[in-house]
């Protein structure tokens, strides 16, 4: 009798996914990503988690949405909160942590293989509550970065941790694809794929879970 193939699902933290294959200097392919871990065994289903800014009236990250909605992934949004700090800056906060770790959980009894698409430290304690259902996880962030995207602690409870840059050649975009959408400027650009949020779309600086000065993830 031969062996069933693996049952898989994804959770893509979309902000820290971005701003770590950012940092790195490529763009992710996302339906070449899904059908890598198609290729793997029988993927159940593959979340995507990202904040939504609604007040806005035109919301750059909406094409993405809507393309992975269409394309495979079972995307989750929510709205932000905006706030001022002590130092009278106006702050984004978009959290995803509690959408993404309920999905987890419920998930947990039917699948083998939990992979998480994230490097935010806060995840430990998900991970090892979804390992003492027998369920194996893979952490894909990088170390490749200075400082590194991944936090230790997350990395040292996965099972199995895969760097993204091991991974670019298979589920990043061809380096001449961005040249050539470079080369036709921003208003012939039409990919879906490439629309980021606007309190996204900035320098990349390495950090543990991809927030920068304006844009909180905690």
């Amino acid at each position: 009798m031969s062996a069933q193939p693996e049952k898989i699902a994804l959770f893509i933290d979309g902000a820290n996914l971005y701003a770590t294959a950012k940092a790195l200097g490529f763009d992710i392919d996302y339906k070449r990503l899904l059908r890598e871990f198609q290729s793997r065994g029988n993927l159940l289903r593959a979340y995507y988690y990202t904040a939504v800014i609604e007040d806005q009236e035109y919301s750059s990250i909406r094409p993405l949405i809507d393309w992975l909605d269409y394309n495979g992934y079972s995307v989750v949004t929510k709205a932000t909160k905006e706030f001022v700090d002590q130092t009278g800056r106006r702050k984004v906060k978009g959290n995803m942590d509690i959408e993404l770790a309920v999905d987890a959980m419920e998930l947990a009894p039917n699948i083998d293989h939990m992979v998480l698409f994230s490097g935010d430290g806060d995840f430990r304690s998900l991970v090892e509550a979804v390992q003492r259902r027998g369920v194996r996880v893979t952490v894909i962030s990088t170390v490749s970065t200075q400082p590194p995207m991944v936090a230790d602690e997350l990395r040292r409870q996965a099972d199995v941790f895969t760097d993204v840059v091991e991974l670019q050649s298979k589920i990043g975009r061809d380096p001449s694809e961005r040249a050539a959408r470079e080369a036709r400027g921003p208003r012939e650009d039409r990919d879906p794929q490439q629309h980021t949020p606007q309190f996204l779309q900035r320098p990349a600086v390495p950090q543990r879970v991809g927030a920068d000065d304006d844009f909180e993830n905690d």
